[in-house]
């Protein structure tokens, strides 16, 4: 399990370009990484509607919102596209991300049991160390909680 103070866990993935996108790209900056469950899907896209509101007020803060989930490059690149969404999504189809950062686990719902990706965040500070960690996140009202908590660790 991931730590405040931790390292971020390195990453190379494909966004929905088909660019691979890695963590080094983003040192100097703050990252919010948040995990979700799947593209197109009602709380899903809420949470990636109200980062992108949010994007303008994230850059005041030399900050870059990225969402990762298990969906393909294709399908990221429909749901960016349907919803007008400013923000990097990377596919983890393997969930090597997803088990790195810990948030691949055992979900129940109506009964069965399943793996998934727990909805979750992690700010990470410009050296690439774990700042905050949000854990089984209700998506409405997350990206203004994150920012919130980006505006009072950079100080501003």
């Amino acid at each position: 399990m991931l730590n405040i103070g931790d390292i971020a866990p390195d990453f190379s993935q494909n966004d929905a370009n088909g660019t691979a996108t890695e963590l080094k790209r983003f040192q100097g900056k703050w990252l919010i990484l948040y995990f979700y469950p799947k593209d197109n899907t009602p709380g899903c896209t809420t949470e990636a509607q109200e980062f992108s509101a949010l994007a303008d007020e994230f850059l005041k803060f030399n900050s870059v919102v990225v969402g990762v989930s298990p969906d393909s490059e294709k399908s990221h690149c429909r749901f960016r596209d349907k919803h007008n969404l400013s923000l990097i999504l990377l596919s983890d189809p393997e969930h090597k991300m997803a088990e790195d950062y810990g948030v691949w686990q055992m979900k129940k719902f109506m009964g069965k049991q399943y793996m998934g990706i727990v909805r979750s965040t992690f700010l990470i500070n410009p050296e690439g160390k774990l700042t905050q960690i949000w854990t089984n996140v209700k998506a409405k009202g997350h990206a203004q909680v994150v920012l919130d908590s980006l505006q009072k660790n950079t100080g501003a």
